[in-house]
């Protein structure tokens, strides 16, 4: 039984926290390199919040939402 706890120790430590550990050690080095992949999400944020203001849009110019106060039960 230990050796299976000890096997999971392994892959957590080993394997899947590796890439974090890369990292702690580009930090020391680079700061913008060790948070290159922050502003890559921020980036993709950013773009789907354009997206979807601009969608937003579209619906509101062809009036597709019913703005009847009694439209949403929530609101009576």
């Amino acid at each position: 039984m230990k050796e299976f706890f000890e096997a999971i120790e392994s892959l957590f430590v080993d394997v899947l926290f590796a890439p974090f550990d890369v990292l702690r050690s580009l930090e020391l080095e680079s700061w913008t390199g060790a948070n290159v992949i922050n502003w890559i999400f921020m980036a993709i944020g950013f773009v789907a919040f354009f997206y979807w203001m601009k969608e937003l849009k579209k619906f509101n110019d062809n009036n597709e939402e019913d703005r009847d106060p009694k439209a949403h039960s929530f609101l009576e």
